[in-house]
């Protein structure tokens, strides 16, 4: 995978890229770099029966996972079920976790890990629409 590259940043913003998201087999972390104080951001690919290697849980953050490419299998505890391109799949805490590919493309998926039931608003209720020069 490329280096994660800032490519602009100012006091209330930060543009960073991972480059292409699936042509890599991994997973690169984007927090640190974008100095993200509300969510874990994480890009991975498995390649053709790779599954990532170990099993987890977190205790306190659920994550989303966000499939972008190819298909597999998920587990949650004993449960598994199949995944593919355009599956969202929410993982709460204190369970455990694994994804596998299974398609002979690469699976690339998003993980978002935030605070579980720290979403207070979201969308209309958090945005309000502000008056400002249209510069684009």
């Amino acid at each position: 995978m490329d280096e994660v590259k800032i490519l602009n940043k100012g006091d209330k913003f930060a543009h960073t890229s991972v480059g292409s998201l699936c042509s890599f087999e991994g997973k690169q972390f984007v927090k640190d770099i974008t100095g993200s104080t509300s969510c874990e951001i994480s890009f991975g690919t498995l390649s053709n029966g790779a599954a990532v290697p170990f099993f987890h849980s977190h205790k306190e953050n659920e994550e989303n996972y966000i499939i972008l490419s190819g298909s597999g299998k998920f587990q949650v505890n004993d449960e598994i079920f199949d995944i593919a391109e355009g599956s969202v799949i929410r993982v709460s805490t204190n369970c455990d976790r694994n994804l596998k590919c299974t398609s002979e493309t690469p699976m690339c998926y998003i993980c978002i890990q935030a605070k579980e039931g720290s979403l207070n608003g979201y969308t209309m209720t958090d945005a309000e629409i502000t008056e400002r020069k249209n510069l684009l």
